[in-house]
């Protein structure tokens, strides 16, 4: 009889030659358990998406209520369905004023190809801004946008008219015109490696949009929800977008992702063509409920409280010669060694020892720490423990 690793290679589509096949049964908290029991302490949160950590009891509850009430109704925005309502109104009463739209989707992915086409649409202009070294999904549309061309070499032709420029680099601005109908930058560069933008910088690149009535599209779809120490990492800068787009941690571990704009702007999606942009599944009623009752916990649970005492701890205890420089900001950082295959040992021994990190798509010398917000102090005093006994193990010094 197979195993079930061996079901999974024949049967589940793989994108690596070498997965990592770690075989888990169940997952509470900050750790992921093995089937014999064994933990590991998540460090990556799914890549940014269990902000509260695993099975938060309130989440499931949420799901477990609306899956009983009712699961998919009918494609998105014809019916008027209460986790969707409830749910916007949420997250719009957090925001800025102009940020008081929001179009659910499947995913992040999906959520950037509908703000490009929405700042295509509204401005009636076909040129686009990106960053190198920049990440926004896998879809052609996101890929277009991709700054590392590695990435993106085997799928051209990509989309015409994007351009790519260097971030913080003040120069770069003057290629935003009036023919540019979008910038779209993460507002903290996520597989670069954890880029964080200087204040001038973004403030700036606010401004050189206003002049060419170009739409500043932010992507937060790692960022946002506290990892950055500030609900939104917008907040950081004193700006605001003109259309946001948010995944990951939006669903408290369910898929849900959006684009969030002024009713002025999301309007251009009504007429010439109606149906501008559709999603079957996007803003799936379960999925909504489950992401309402995260953010009720994130802001009474006050976990964004704690992120900067936690990301201290980080800074302190990961101390080492090897480490060239630890980036980022709140639970978003980066350890920079010398080169990926150091990383790569460093990280395959955490794993062992039941720290579970991971490197960067665009930064593979740098490790990825994003531990979930909840995690408690002792969690993660003992994770770095894990993490400094590897690297001393590995970087000969």
């Amino acid at each position: 009889m197979l195993t079930l690793r061996q079901l999974f290679l024949n049967n589940n589509a793989q994108t690596t030659h070498f997965p990592l096949l770690l075989e888990f049964d169940r997952a509470e908290g900050a750790y992921i358990y093995e089937e014999s029991g064994k933990a590991y302490i998540d460090l990556i949160s799914g890549i940014g998406v269990s902000n509260l950590g695993h099975g938060h009891p309130k989440v499931v509850q949420a799901v477990k209520d609306q899956a009983e009430k009712y699961m998919h109704l009918m494609v998105y925005g014809e019916y008027v369905q209460t986790p969707q309502v409830r749910f916007a109104e949420k997250l719009t009463g957090v925001l800025p004023p102009n940020l008081s739209s929001v179009y659910f989707t499947n995913s992040g992915a999906e959520a950037v190809e509908g703000a490009i086409k929405l700042a295509k649409r509204y401005t009636g202009r076909g040129n686009v801004i990106a960053f190198k070294s920049s990440y926004h999904g896998s879809t052609h549309g996101a890929l277009s946008v991709m700054g590392n061309e590695e990435y993106k070499q085997a799928y051209r032709p990509l989309l015409p008219g994007v351009n790519f420029i260097e971030l913080n680099d003040a120069g770069g601005l003057e290629l935003i015109t009036e023919q540019t109908a979008c910038v779209i930058l993460e507002t903290i560069q996520g597989e670069a490696g954890i880029r964080v933008p200087d204040y001038g910088y973004m403030q700036a690149l606010r401004s050189r949009c206003d002049e060419t009535g170009t739409l500043l599209i932010l992507d937060e779809i790692q960022a946002a929800f506290g990892r950055s120490g500030k609900l939104f990492a917008f907040d950081h800068y004193n700006i605001v977008p003109d259309i946001l787009l948010l995944a990951k941690a939006l669903g408290g571990g369910m898929p849900i992702g959006a684009f969030i704009a002024s009713v002025k702007i999301m309007s251009a999606l009504k007429e010439n063509p109606i149906l501008g942009h559709i999603t079957t599944f996007g803003g799936h009623p379960v999925c909504c409920a489950a992401g309402l009752a995260a953010l009720e916990v994130l802001l009474e649970d006050r976990l964004i409280d704690n992120v900067a005492q936690k990301e201290a701890i980080i800074r302190e205890k990961l101390i080492h010669p090897s480490i060239k420089q630890i980036r980022g900001k709140g639970l978003m950082l980066a350890v920079e060694f010398e080169s990926f295959e150091l990383n790569k040992k460093i990280i395959d021994t955490c794993i062992e020892n039941g720290v579970i990190t991971d490197w960067f798509l665009h930064c593979s010398n740098s490790m990825r720490l994003a531990p979930p917000l909840i995690i408690s102090y002792k969690q993660l005093n003992d994770a770095c423990d894990v993490i400094m006994c590897a690297i001393s193990q590995h970087a000969g010094i």
